[in-house]
């Protein structure tokens, strides 16, 4: 028997795992992949993935709502809404987070029929749930969306939309490092395989997903483009190939020969997203950069450094596969070449 929650350990979310520490358990779990051991905490802990996640069925303290059992009237609620997301072909991340929302808001009224939930209910629990426990707006938006599309499509009956109270958006500039920053970020790794995986997301302005659902026929050399299929919204959309991430690419398929996935695991199969977050924060600690690098800073790099090099707005907009405009706008808002010509009228005085 074993009892497993979710700790925050060094910044991450991981699942601990408490078992009967006997030499055979201990040895079998030391064979999960990410298993690791907490001198401070005396707990055997995981990355914290789907994967695990099902398997262990973690207790999450942020959120106990997901740990409630529910009446056969909502467990099969959730089973229709999450049935529906999958036949319409939402991404797993999405049905996940949507399911994982609508658990969290039953959960909250678990004493209630689901007919009777209304729409000031929501507004309590933004109040009483959401905002005393300062999850932010992306997250309250997120429930909205959920919570508006569970009871459309199970419930048959359509909340009052502008009585959601959903927040105002956010208006963050992206993060973007130098050009020098994101050099020495890619040439720190001596494996090819992780020089290649960093190389490819900022030469193409590629998101995480986009780069593990590659295949290596997707990179078509005669032609000097990559194919990227069904990125976010599931759109196919091509961007020019660099040379000298084809002359890397070609080393690398030389030495590692990838079959199905164009970035396979040790074991075969698609490569793990939170192994090339591993790959990436080692590089950043390598290079001796102090910023909280993401993967994702590597796109909005490509982006912003195209338009300082005079790349018009719209070709950016299809290279990033933005169906707004107004998305790839935010771009310019932290490119410094312009801003850079500017004189201070301090130097006139």
């Amino acid at each position: 028997m074993y009892r497993s929650t979710i700790i925050h350990l060094h910044g991450q979310k991981r699942i601990a795992v408490y078992f009967d520490n006997t030499a055979e358990l201990k040895q079998r779990f030391k064979k999960l992949e990410g298993a690791r051991w907490s001198s401070s905490l005396r707990v055997w802990h995981l990355p914290l993935t789907n994967e695990y996640r099902d398997r262990f069925k973690p207790e999450n303290p942020d959120f106990p709502s997901l740990n409630i059992i529910f009446d056969n009237v909502k467990v099969a609620a959730i089973e229709i809404f999450e049935r529906w997301l999958k036949s319409k072909r939402y991404s797993a991340n999405t049905i996940k987070t949507y399911k994982d929302a609508i658990r969290v808001f039953l959960g909250f009224y678990a004493d209630r029929d689901l007919k009777s939930i209304v729409n000031h209910d929501i507004i309590n629990f933004n109040n009483d749930y959401l905002f005393k426990k300062n999850l932010s707006s992306s997250y309250q938006n997120q429930m909205v969306n959920a919570i508006k599309l569970f009871y459309r499509t199970v419930e048959n009956r359509n909340l009052e939309i502008e009585k959601l109270h959903r927040p105002k958006r956010e208006k963050t500039l992206p993060n973007v490092l130098s050009k020098e920053e994101v050099k020495a970020i890619l040439e720190i790794s001596g494996n090819i395989k992780h020089r290649v995986m960093l190389s490819m997301i900022y030469a193409c302005g590629l998101r995480c997903g986009e780069l593990l659902n590659m295949r290596p026929a997707d990179i078509q050399s005669n032609r000097g483009i990559v194919i990227i299929r069904q990125g976010k919204g599931k759109k196919d959309r091509i961007v020019p190939l660099s040379q000298k991430l084809l002359e890397q690419l070609r080393t690398y398929y030389i030495a590692y020969k990838p079959k199905e996935w164009l970035f396979e695991g040790q074991s075969g199969g698609m490569y793990s997203e939170k192994s090339i977050q591993n790959v990436l924060k080692q590089s950043v600690i390598k290079a001796g950069i102090k910023k909280p690098v993401t993967l994702h800073w590597l796109r909005h790099s490509y982006a912003t450094h195209l338009l300082e090099a005079g790349t018009d707005l719209r070709y950016i907009q299809e290279l990033l596969g933005h169906q707004s405009s107004k998305t790839t706008e935010i771009y310019t808002h932290v490119s410094t070449h312009s801003i850079q010509q500017i004189k201070s009228p301090l130097d006139d005085l």
